[in-house]
């Protein structure tokens, strides 16, 4: 069992940066979980931004044009997603997630964060 809360959300002007971040708690530390940022842009169904495994292994959506990097810091048990040369079609609200099984943006993700908006403008 596992709480996520995001948190680092905001609006950014095109071209800028913005780094997000989800504190996990709970019985079970981060480290035993598959990680994932999701997002849900305006009009658009959620989709899978970046994974990453127990091992720290990360995966990426490839639409993302290499411009996002997913971490996390086991110690603190918080993920981070460092997003660069944002565009405004990245405007959305962004969720962490956390999953077992094999890790990929495909992977059981059960425990979900309530979000953090970001605006690109």
């Amino acid at each position: 069992h596992v709480q996520l809360v995001e948190s680092g959300g905001g609006s950014v002007q095109a071209g800028g940066s913005l780094r997000i971040s989800c504190v996990a708690s709970g019985a079970t530390h981060m480290s035993s979980f598959c990680m994932a940022w999701f997002r849900q842009t305006p009009g658009n169904e959620r989709e899978g931004v970046a994974s990453i495994a127990q091992d720290g292994r990360a995966t990426y959506a490839d639409s993302l044009e290499g411009r996002f990097t997913i971490s996390k810091d086991n110690a603190k048990d918080t993920l981070y997603l460092q997003m660069r040369s944002l565009k405004p079609e990245d405007t959305g609200v962004y969720s962490c997630a956390a999953g077992w099984g094999h890790c990929d943006l495909q992977a059981d993700f059960r425990a979900w964060g309530q979000g953090t908006q970001v605006t690109v403008s």
